[in-house]
């Protein structure tokens, strides 16, 4: 018995040397590093694991891994960390658990990989490296949701996946099950802790210390992801709709007192009726912009696309007679169509092709917007939506329209978006769930719609 306590003594030793050495590194993590509490065994017994509020540990494992060196278990604990800040725990619900496994285990090893301290430094393994190279072609932060996409749309082989996990595997997932119905609040509350604490360390980090966060870019990145709410794509796009009058019956400037007056003083005949017009916000003059340079996906722009004709053309938002501008562009101004109406929208999602290939430039369709606008192709232009992977050559000076940059993956923290623009990160399963929220589908009748 007495050995045993030893034991667990010795396990809580290393987990506080690493927890202090990593402090002494990594001051700006000093939050998230004292997140979890120790205690030895649980249901794990060859590793070390967390269900969000305890760090479970094996102090055998720890010690074997110790006699490896320290860097070893260093890494073993912020591995942890991470998962915890990024809130790979809470988001695995409704995930294949075999690939989402991987996919956090892939996304926190790239960060741990990308962290020049010589107290996590062990060097870089080849097929961790490849894979790494791999997932970089499709997406500029390596993500553990766009991992798990890539995983699901690689499909590779059982004995593939197995080769990953043995490289990446570090610690246990099994505390990250789903939780019963009774435990789903106390699962929500962690997840909202531990969101609260990964927003103060991106605070940290871009202000106080920001100068010193040296080689802590790869956190940062990921903590944007982590930190970021759930987007609702149709009520962004309402930002853009401007003050029109419909055919419809306004109730809300309606006066009931003298309608039902009139009735009771002269039986059916009221005195005054309802309005047949009322003011609603719609979206009529628009720019959508597409970035067509080699780093653009042509399948995940018809998704956008698609996505957003639905949620414009939806009866509360759009009018049936618009003016809408879709420009292709690269280094330049490769393809530009008016829309005039949504049969002519419907026709252009039917036949749109990707033009263009080279590098990104975003100057050149702001400089033809500006030109439109003198020659009289807008009334009232409110906005602007360049769908990009934002990386490219932005103009100095502020447009007099709104502008949103959509972007598909959170860009690198070297990608500098101007403060003036509006910057939506807007995931794959975001759009997905923006075209069932809308109902519509493409064979909606034309004729449903408002016309002004």
């Amino acid at each position: 018995m007495g050995q045993q306590v030893n034991m667990e003594q010795v396990g809580l030793n290393i987990l506080q040397a690493a927890r202090n050495e990593l402090y002494l590194n990594l001051p700006y993590l000093d939050v998230v590093l004292c997140g979890l509490a120790f205690q030895p065994g649980g249901e794990i017994t060859l590793s070390i694991a967390t269900d969000g509020e305890v760090l479970y540990y094996n102090s055998s494992f720890l010690a074997e891994r110790y006699l490896r060196g320290r860097v070893v278990c260093n890494r073993a604990y912020l591995h942890v960390i991470l998962h915890c800040m990024l809130r790979h725990l809470h988001k695995k619900y409704e995930k294949d658990p075999v690939l989402w496994d991987l996919a956090c285990d892939v996304a926190v090893e790239s960060i741990l990989d990308e962290l020049h301290y010589p107290c996590l430094e062990l060097g870089m393994m080849p097929l961790k490296q490849k894979f790494y190279g791999q997932c970089r072609t499709e997406m500029p932060v390596l993500t553990a949701e766009g991992i798990y996409r890539f995983l699901q749309r690689e499909k590779y082989p059982e004995y593939q996946l197995a080769q990953l996990q043995r490289v990446f595997l570090v610690d246990d997932h099994g505390l990250w099950a789903p939780p019963e119905k009774e435990n789903k609040e106390k699962s929500q509350r962690q997840d909202e802790q531990w969101k609260n604490q990964s927003e103060k360390t991106q605070t940290s980090m871009e202000t106080v210390l920001g100068g010193q966060a040296v080689g802590g870019e790869a956190i940062l990145e990921q903590v944007k992801v982590a930190t970021r709410d759930d987007v609702d794509y149709r009520a962004f796009l309402r930002r853009f709709a401007v003050p029109r009058e419909v055919m419809a019956v306004d109730g809300d400037s309606f006066d009931y007192s003298y309608y039902s007056y009139g009735l009771r003083i002269y039986g059916n005949m009221p005195l005054v009726e309802y309005p047949e017009t009322k003011e609603e916000k719609r979206i009529q003059d628009f720019v959508i912009a597409i970035d067509t340079s080699m780093s653009t996906n042509g399948e995940l722009v018809r998704q956008f696309l698609a996505c957003t004709y639905a949620i414009l053309r939806s009866t509360e938002t759009f009018t049936r007679k618009v003016n809408i501008y879709i420009i292709q562009c690269d280094n330049q101004i490769r393809k530009e169509t008016a829309i005039h109406d949504l049969e002519e929208l419907k026709q252009y999602m039917n036949q749109f092709e990707l033009s263009g290939g080279s590098a990104t430039d975003f100057r050149p369709v702001f400089e033809r917007v500006n030109q439109l606008q003198k020659e009289g192709a807008f009334t009232s232009l409110r906005g602007l939506i360049y769908f990009t992977d934002g990386m490219g050559f932005y103009p100095q000076k502020r447009p007099t329209y709104d502008t949103a940059f959509i972007l598909l993956e959170e860009p690198p923290i070297s990608t500098k978006i101007p403060p003036w623009a509006i910057r939506l990160v807007l995931e794959t399963p975001a759009l997905e769930r923006a075209m069932e929220d809308v109902d519509l589908s493409l064979d909606t009748d034309i004729e449903e719609l408002p016309q002004l």
